[in-house]
């Protein structure tokens, strides 16, 4: 599938194929992983969206090959959201190397986050060669809802940014935009492409909720406690950018040591080493497992409520273990 999935992908960005347009397509297939030093899966990235897509129709027992444009269409958006993030983050570094906008400027990263996004556009009306017109509207439609969703998650995430009254609470609804909502669409597209009964697309798409809700609390927590060699960046960058990740969330509402430091502001990177050890004394990281496990347990509840089927099944359940339980 995997193989298949890239395959996808470089067709639907071979559309920018012209004489002119040389390195506009150069520096999508570099963002893609395709081109440049270090080009290969790592810096691919781990095409999680496509998968869970294509093994959800698998899983209900349908033939996954038509799905692939609904496949490359979701992980097109995805990158899409990766190269403007990199961009409103100022990030210089993306899967380890330079990132697009840093390498070819900011102009021409917003260009290249667009072309990837209409490419996903036209990939996901490819669906209507393979599945009849009502199919392939809905499809296009969970699709459309899932970005406008994306959207919606980045502006809490960047408005959050210069808050200091932000509470647990407030942090559901950002990633529930940001992370979850384009796993959701996954799996829910994945079960509409495959002739899904209505019940079982909905628990498909409760378990890619589940599953983003889960993934972006490990996020969270990798960001500040992960194996700097295997996350491929800093554990300082959260707490020097003022991210209102789930553990700073945390400690701001116990009100100790880590909310006093925080409460002044201009965290610099000597210091931030310091302050995740305060956030763990001060119960950060259990509470955020704790979260994690909730969440696991609910995207597993849905997924076996959604019966998966076969092999591809069972390579959905581990697909979804091994992320929950990733160090990078």
């Amino acid at each position: 599938m995997l193989e298949a999935v890239e395959q996808e992908l470089k067709r639907q960005v071979a559309r920018l194929n012209h004489p002119s347009a040389r390195l506009f397509q150069e520096m999508l297939a570099y963002h893609m992983g395709w081109s440049g030093e270090g080009a290969g899966r790592e810096a691919g990235g781990k095409r999680i969206r496509p998968m869970l897509l294509l093994l959800t129709t698998a899983g209900c027992g349908a033939d996954w090959l038509p799905a692939l444009p609904a496949a490359a269409a979701i992980e097109l958006v995805h990158n899409f959201s990766l190269v403007h993030d990199d961009i409103q983050d100022r990030s210089e570094k993306r899967r380890g190397r330079t990132t697009v906008w840093k390498r070819w400027g900011m102009a021409q990263g917003i260009n290249v986050g667009d072309a990837l996004f209409v490419l996903a556009m036209q990939a996901i009306l490819d669906v209507s060669h393979h599945y009849d017109a009502s199919t392939a509207v809905r499809a296009a439609g969970i699709l459309h809802r899932g970005c406008l969703d994306l959207t919606r998650g980045q502006f809490l995430d960047i408005s959050y940014e210069k808050r200091q009254d932000l509470t647990i609470e407030d942090y559901w609804p950002m990633i529930e935009g940001k992370t979850a909502a384009l796993l959701a669409a996954a799996t829910q597209l994945g079960a509409i492409l495959a002739g899904a009964e209505e019940e079982r697309q909905g628990q498909y798409r409760l378990f890619g909720e589940r599953l983003g809700l889960a993934f972006q609390v490990l996020d969270d927590m990798l960001g500040l406690w992960g194996d700097e060699a295997l996350t491929g960046k800093s554990n300082a960058g959260d707490l020097v950018e003022g991210k209102n990740s789930l553990p700073i969330l945390y400690g701001m509402a116990r009100k100790g040591r880590f909310a006093q430091r925080w409460a002044r502001g201009g965290v610099c990177p000597e210091e931030a080493s310091e302050l995740a050890q305060v956030l763990r004394e001060e119960g950060a990281y259990d509470f955020c497992q704790r979260e994690a496990q909730r969440l696991t347990h609910q995207a597993l509840e849905a997924l076996q409520h959604a019966r998966p089927q076969g092999e591809a099944g069972k390579a959905l359940e581990a697909l979804a273990r091994k992320l929950l339980k990733r160090q990078s």
